[in-house]
């Protein structure tokens, strides 16, 4: 697996942005330069922890921008996938930030999140700096929902290039 210090696999896969085909649009690792990239997988589309996880990081989709920071959705699952999910979800039709649409497993295999066994991606997040630099990963079992107010704790602290004490938050002195 990909870890602090390495540097963001190329990619270009099919972002989805809305429930039909006029929302897809290709997205690449040079998209969004000169931003932050927050890059998190989910296993599978129609599913029940993803969904969480989905809403979650969208209700905090402002604060990210507020940071210069771009939300990154992804799993092996196809556009047409992503698009039909967000149509019969009620709370995912309306998600703020793009999905990728991983189906060949390239990016996730270059990343090293492939579930053994499942075949599908791990609940894995890497916040990836302005020059494509991994700067943190984090990797959940499949059973386990992530917390977005802590991946933007961590963006806080990394923007800030201070030593971060325990807990830190933004506003508070650092070391």
């Amino acid at each position: 697996m990909l870890t602090v210090g390495d540097t963001l696999p190329e990619f270009n896969l099919t972002g989805v942005s809305g429930k039909s085909e006029a929302s897809f649009a290709p997205v690449t690792d040079k998209s969004h330069e000169g931003k932050w990239k927050i890059l998190f997988f989910w296993p599978k589309d129609f599913t029940f922890v993803c969904p969480t996880e989905i809403v979650g990081y969208g209700e905090l989709n402002g604060d990210f921008e507020d940071r210069d920071a771009v939300l990154l959705g992804c799993s092996t699952d196809t556009d047409f996938v992503h698009a039909a999910w967000r149509t019969h979800h009620e709370d995912l039709g309306d998600s703020p930030f793009v999905w990728l649409a991983d189906e060949k497993k390239e990016l996730a295999n270059a990343l090293g999140v492939i579930a053994k066994g499942e075949g599908v991606a791990l609940r894995a997040t890497f916040i990836v700096d302005p020059e494509g630099i991994i700067r943190h990963v984090q990797v959940n079992d499949l059973s386990v929902g992530r917390n977005p107010q802590e991946t933007l704790r961590i963006l806080d602290a990394l923007q800030t290039d201070e030593l971060c004490p325990c807990n830190w938050t933004k506003g508070e002195a650092t070391l």
